[in-house]
């Protein structure tokens, strides 16, 4: 069966889930872990994703983001490639870490952040890694141990997570610790790993007793109630219509080039010069836009094509959608 295609959606949560190739382990030492943390440190703040949840395991990783102008797909291609060539050439291997594609679920943040951060977070426990649920705060790997200052980590929301459990700082704390403490004896939750709509109906029993075969849709893609993941199926549906449209149009990179070449009232051979005048600037920065926004190119092509960096690449997509949207520009 073909992979199903990823669901991009700006500002949902997801909750990823990075695994070894072959159930094999990813991190053989701290070392390791350090080089993660690192490469996680550097690029959520760069990418402007935020964290709310966090367990480095010895064969997976778990994260739970919020996306914004950079897509996931471009946050987790610069962060697996970085850290896989480094986990090579350190410990001397070849060939491929990371088990098939990384696994990105979309949730539906009133209903089931609270129970991700909970579950993200007790993993270690379960896992058997630290001893007690006292240990799991001083427990280096996971983002538990930094909602109680014992490690830092400045990419973890710590202060958003903290507000659904209460407005007093201290008080938040307990809440918190009390509402994962009561998550031990539920032990582990297929459902928090994806799939939907049949939760909807109140699990399989009732979901075999339902008539209506339409409302036995599921999706693996998303965790959420049945009005949510229709909801996310519909906008993935019209995104792919206005994609199929654009294919039908002819639309491609020569087609933005002569637009831009237009509306900036520039030659097309000056959009590849390094100069950093205001109108080539804005230029770069509507098409990396574009190209990006109806074409999908990818920040890595974009990077190739301007001889940048992904990271330049990033700012520019960014800054061309400030520029569209305060002109009133159309492609087409």
């Amino acid at each position: 069966m073909p992979r199903r295609a990823r669901l991009h959606a700006a500002g949902m949560i997801y909750h990823v889930i990075v695994r070894g190739i072959e159930k094999k382990s990813i991190f053989v030492n701290d070392r390791d872990r350090k080089d993660f943390f690192k490469r996680c440190s550097e690029l959520l703040p760069e990418t402007k994703i935020s964290c709310y949840a966090w367990a480095f395991m010895p064969n997976h990783v778990h994260l739970l983001l919020r996306t914004g102008d950079v897509s996931l797909s471009t946050l987790m291609a610069r962060l697996l490639t970085g850290y896989a060539t480094s986990f090579n050439r350190r410990h001397k291997r070849a060939g491929h870490l990371f088990q098939n594609r990384y696994r990105s679920i979309i949730c539906q943040e009133e209903v089931y952040l609270k129970e991700l951060v909970r579950y993200i977070h007790l993993n270690p426990l379960r896992a058997g890694i630290v001893p007690d649920f006292e240990s799991l705060a001083r427990f280096s790997w996971c983002g538990h141990s930094v909602l109680f200052d014992n490690k830092t980590c400045t990419w973890l929301d710590k202060d958003y997570i903290l507000s659904f459990f209460g407005t007093n700082a201290s008080k938040a704390k307990t809440s918190y610790l009390e509402f994962v403490k009561a998550g031990i004896n539920q032990g582990r939750n297929p459902e928090l790993a994806g799939g939907s709509l049949i939760r909807s109906l109140g699990g399989w029993e009732e979901a075999n007793k339902c008539r209506s075969h339409s409302l036995m849709k599921g999706d693996e893609r998303i965790l959420g109630d049945k009005s949510f993941v229709m909801g996310i199926l519909a906008k993935a549906e019209e995104k792919m219509a206005r994609r199929y449209a654009i294919r039908q149009s002819g639309l491609d990179i020569a087609t933005i080039e002569k637009r831009i070449s237009d509306i900036c009232e520039i030659n097309l051979k000056d959009l590849y010069c390094r100069g950093r005048h205001k109108r080539l600037v804005e230029a770069r920065s509507i098409f990396c836009f574009w190209a990006v926004q109806e074409l999908e190119v990818t920040m890595k092509d974009l990077a190739l094509r301007f001889a940048i960096t992904e990271a330049a690449v990033s700012y520019a997509v960014r800054r061309g959608q400030n520029i569209v949207q305060k002109k009133g520009l159309k492609l087409f």
